[in-house]
């Protein structure tokens, strides 16, 4: 394969900007087909964004024979019945995130994957960023010297009208949990990344506003296999917005935010050395990338089935109580 042929199942909102144009400017790749179950949506967004085809029908794009790769756009809920389809034809398959609805179902994505001879990624794409790997190159090279605990605090105020129709988002049965599945699963994923799995977890998760039936507010406390401990608190009913994750060494830290493009912050014993790294015209662009050389065979995509279900298995016992 020196040409990847990609079809959406999917096209809302973050295909719009996020990932859709991704597929057309990675080198060695194209976006030859989408899909969603409101036809007319489809063919605006195919008229839009130069698409050949567009479809109404999940299995008819799976089936068409110039798709040669699926990504799966669609609430989380769809993601395990898209993947298996997808996997069944024989065709690799892109999802995105969180890559289910718990970890039961992600194995099960796995393991169809894996009997059907093709590849599972997930749109963890923070593993593919710049400001990201700036991070990594940090904490790899020693510059804070052994990694001893990390610290996520975040939160802001309540973004939910409860006057208007609840956003999937914020329905369990939909979603796989509240606005912290959401943001959380990048966060702990990016620490899975660069610090390794997480193999121990207590958390609690209650919901403070009861305006939607998913939590509003997550604490934990969780142990990586390398034995560096963390702790983690996300609010959704706050009086303000925070992003701020610590990274705490026995020679410095790394202070950074996750979602904005504030400066990255290293702080050693010789002085505080600020990383002014912002985010691509395409935020998915890079991953994609790296998505695409894997199955052309020239390179290696870092976020796979795999490693997103233990992102998925550490917020499973995080929201355990």
């Amino acid at each position: 394969m020196n040409m990847v042929r990609w079809g959406i199942i999917g096209c809302g909102d973050v295909t719009e900007f996020k990932s859709g144009p991704g597929f057309q400017k990675a080198k060695n790749s194209t976006l030859v087909a989408v899909m969603r179950r409101n036809g007319e949506l489809a063919k605006d967004y195919a008229r839009r964004h130069n698409v050949p085809k567009w479809y109404d029908d999940a299995e008819a794009l799976i089936s068409d024979p110039e798709v040669d790769a699926v990504y799966i756009a669609t609430p989380p809920s769809f993601h395990k019945e898209y993947t298996l389809r997808a996997a069944q034809a024989g065709k690799p398959v892109y999802v995105e995130k969180p890559m289910a609805l718990n970890s039961e179902e992600c194995q099960t994505m796995i393991e169809a994957c894996k009997k059907a001879g093709v590849p599972l990624f997930v749109a963890y794409y923070r593993r593919a960023l710049e400001r990201f790997l700036k991070i990594k190159e940090l904490i790899d090279s020693g510059t804070i010297g052994d990694v001893r605990f990390v610290n996520i605090l975040f939160f802001q105020p309540n973004p939910i009208d409860p006057e208007k129709e609840l956003p999937w988002r914020v329905l369990p049965e939909i979603s796989g949990g509240g606005l912290f599945v959401d943001f959380a699963s990048h966060m702990l994923d990016f620490l899975d990344y660069i610090l390794g799995p997480i193999t121990s977890v207590q958390g609690l998760a209650s919901n403070q506003l009861s305006l939607y039936p998913a939590e509003d507010i997550v604490s934990g406390a969780f142990r990586f296999q390398s034995g560096v401990h963390g702790i983690g608190t996300w609010c959704f009913s706050s009086f303000r917005k925070n992003d701020n994750t610590e990274i705490i060494g026995s020679k410095g830290k790394i202070s950074f935010s996750t979602f904005d493009a504030q400066p990255i912050k290293l702080t050693t014993l010789n002085g505080e050395t600020e990383y002014a790294i912002g985010y691509p015209q395409h935020i998915q662009q890079p991953l994609i990338q790296h998505v695409v050389d894997d199955l052309i065979g020239i390179g290696h995509c870092p976020s796979t089935g795999e490693t997103a279900l233990r992102t998925t298995w550490v917020m499973d016992q995080l929201l355990k109580q």
